[in-house]
């Protein structure tokens, strides 16, 4: 087979170094062929023709007339290299070295009758002797290569950056069995066949794309990361640091480090990272990097393995679902963020004997998946993350636990894009209530507010713990375009349409909430309490039960922790209470989060009625609208004013579920910004 990479033509070989000048820049190629021509025309056109046979042998025959012509070896090495025979090729360099052992052409042949050979190491050692045997060489071509070999290391380089920006710094090699830092990483590419390959190609095809040295980059540093259950003692960065896995004694965590090691090896993969051994877990900045880096790692990896030690051999489909692994905080990240996945029973075979590349690809897997993690397929398989649907997404870990208390916040930063300080042993209601804080301060969504349970220590309106959300949240009642225009048609009677533009208009203007020194600043609607009264519960007896009047809402029962102080009308309470219905901007009929960046004050919608300008049919309609949808069942919080004016949410064990009482309820609105604590 000819090799595709060509060595100098006839062309680019000067008739005599020092000659008349035959490949000055300026003269004319028409010159140049002339006087190549009288070299052997015959054995030129045989070449040109294909006819190799006949011009090796008049090429062979030149040689043997004149030994000290090294342009006829320079040109029976062309004949070589087109007839593949690398061997041949390079003892006409060498011949061609040693006639003219001052000039770098001979260098230059060796370099592509070594390369040709695949022997890539001595080739790049000619082509660096034939650069420095040409340093001050005047003539352009020579000064082109130079700089192509500059441009060549350059752009691998730049390459090797840009991969492995988005990769860990520590890895383990599959095939020594040693962790590598990122300076070992890029010495072993250095020092191997692809770099040297890649490097040599670039000095004879000037043509080389930018897409074929990334494809290389990309291939040979392509990783494989793990995702597995901690169990019993796994082995630490400091117990394999400058030791060979394979040499280790194969018991627990350490068999399956060398499983995984095997089983990436044995899929082509040179690169493999876990989360167990990887990182050095005493420093506390590398900690901070890695764990604000594992979801971007996880979804740049060219494959996630997923090991289920509780899976056995040749399992039924269902078995992973009941695997121990579906119980982890930190497995979501592991299973969404990858987009090629495969799932390995506990003898490390395929799950399902599937043996597809990608686990992603398969109906029965993912419906499986997606039975037991309540995510939908579609998700699974491509997942995006950021702040949309936050309520979602944390109901998807309420059932997860995590060894270490703090990380079931800090595995969910990759699933809303968040970067946010590590901070071991702060507990983990600072840890939820930290993420939680930055998930409504970013996006203005509150349906992260919506959860029943115990209140946080960090602010009252966020639950102590990630269970809260594990019960489907409120969803509103869905209003059919009739519903709707039958119930504008009756408001019209009864109510002005002013007033209902000045509403809009209050609601409109209204900031999206916020949180400062962990103090929730959280626009609402609100609901004087005028009387809170205990009745008796059964089979609770750590709840109290409430009957809570509220001025222009029904009334209702709440069952909470908290002992509330009772009062009436007729018996004014020592603290007042309010009943509030968190704002929703999507109420105004406003377009959805547009994005997960965008603040919710920066929504304005031409015409509407918070606007200047006189009223239209347009606006009239949209404040009727939002009228409309005030007046249906929402989930309240119940809030205690405190001394210093601030209010905390009162917890319930389930949504307080309340409904204005009737239009004038509506219209009477009392729209603010509270300060919680």
């Amino acid at each position: 087979m000819i090799s595709k990479w060509a060595v100098p033509s006839l062309e680019d070989i000067p008739k005599d170094q020092a000659s008349d000048d035959v490949l000055r820049e300026d003269t004319p190629k028409e010159q140049v062929a002339d006087n190549i021509l009288t070299i052997n025309t015959t054995a030129r056109d045989a070449c040109i023709t294909g006819d190799l046979a006949t011009a090796d042998k008049l090429l062979t025959h030149e040689i043997n007339t004149d030994s000290n012509d090294y342009n006829s070896y320079a040109n029976h090495l062309f004949v070589m290299a087109r007839k593949a025979n690398w061997d041949r090729a390079l003892d006409e360099a060498l011949e061609v070295t040693k006639l003219t052992p001052s000039s770098h052409i001979g260098y230059q042949l060796q370099h592509a009758a070594l390369h040709g050979a695949q022997r890539y190491d001595e080739a790049i050692d000619a082509f660096q002797t034939m650069l420095s045997k040409s340093e001050n060489a005047p003539d352009t071509q020579t000064r082109k290569l130079r700089q192509q070999y500059v441009n060549a290391e350059r752009a691998i380089q730049e390459t090797i950056k840009a991969q492995l920006d988005d990769a860990p710094h520590r890895l383990l090699n599959t095939f020594t069995g040693r962790l590598c830092n990122r300076e070992v990483q890029i010495d072993a590419f250095k020092a191997s066949t692809e770099y040297k390959e890649l490097l040599s190609s670039t000095l004879v095809r000037v043509d080389l794309r930018m897409e074929r040295i990334q494809d290389v980059v990309e291939t040979y540093f392509r990783c494989v990361t793990l995702s597995h259950r901690w169990e019993g003692k796994e082995p630490l960065m400091h117990d394999i640091q400058d030791k060979v896995i394979d040499e280790l004694n194969p018991v627990g965590g350490i068999m399956k480090l060398q499983s995984f090691c095997k089983t990436a090896r044995a899929a082509g993969y040179r690169w493999g990272w876990i989360d167990t051994c990887c990182i050095d877990q005493t420093n506390n900045a590398e900690l901070q990097k890695s764990l604000n880096s594992m979801f971007v790692w996880y979804h740049t990896s060219a494959l996630m393995m997923v090991y289920l030690s509780d899976v056995p051999p040749s399992s039924k489909p269902g078995a992973m679902a009941r695997s121990a692994w579906n119980t982890r905080g930190w497995t979501i990240p592991e299973f969404l963020a990858p987009k090629v996945i495969r799932f390995y029973q506990n003898d490390w075979t395929p799950y399902l004997d599937d043996h597809s590349p990608n686990h992603k690809q398969s109906v029965a897997i993912m419906q499986e998946l997606e039975d037991v993690t309540g995510i939908d397929a579609k998700t699974l398989v491509a997942f995006s993350p950021g702040m949309i649907n936050a309520r979602k997404k944390l109901r998807w870990a309420s059932t997860r636990v995590t060894t270490v208390e703090e990380d079931i916040a800090y595995s969910l930063f990759g699933i809303f894009g968040v970067q946010i300080s590590v901070m071991y042993g702060e507990k983990k209601q600072s840890a939820l209530g930290r993420l939680l804080q930055e998930v409504v301060a970013r996006s203005g969504d509150i349906s992260a507010l919506d959860w029943v349970g115990t209140s946080s220590e960090f602010n009252s309106c966020l639950p102590a713990d990630i269970t809260s959300y594990e019960a489907p949240p409120y969803t509103l009642p869905s209003i059919s375009e009739d519903e709707m225009q039958r119930s504008i048609s009756s408001l019209q009677d009864t109510m002005i349409a002013e007033l209902a533009l000045e509403l809009y208009t209050s609601l409109d203007r209204l900031s999206a909430p916020r949180f400062a020194n962990c103090r929730l600043h959280l626009p609402c609607i609100a609901f004087p309490v005028t009387e809170v009264r205990r009745r008796p519960i059964k089979h609770k007896e750590t709840y109290f039960m409430y009957e809570v009047k509220a001025n222009g809402l029904d009334d209702l029962q709440i069952t909470t922790e908290d002992r509330l102080l009772q009062f009436s009308q007729g018996r004014p309470a020592r603290q007042s209470f309010l009943l509030v219905h968190p704002w929703d901007c999507r109420l105004l009929g406003l377009p959805d989060y547009a994005d997960d960046t965008e603040s919710m004050d920066d929504f304005t919608l031409p015409g509407s009625p918070g606007e200047e300008g006189p009223v239209d049919s347009e606006s009239s309609e949209r404040a009727m609208r939002l009228i409309v949808r005030l007046g249906q069942p929402f989930s309240a919080f119940l809030l205690a004013q405190q001394r210093s004016g601030e209010y905390k949410r009162i917890a319930s064990d389930r949504d307080i579920i309340t409904q204005v009482k009737d239009v004038d309820s509506v219209h009477s609105m009392d729209v603010r910004t509270l300060e919680i604590l």
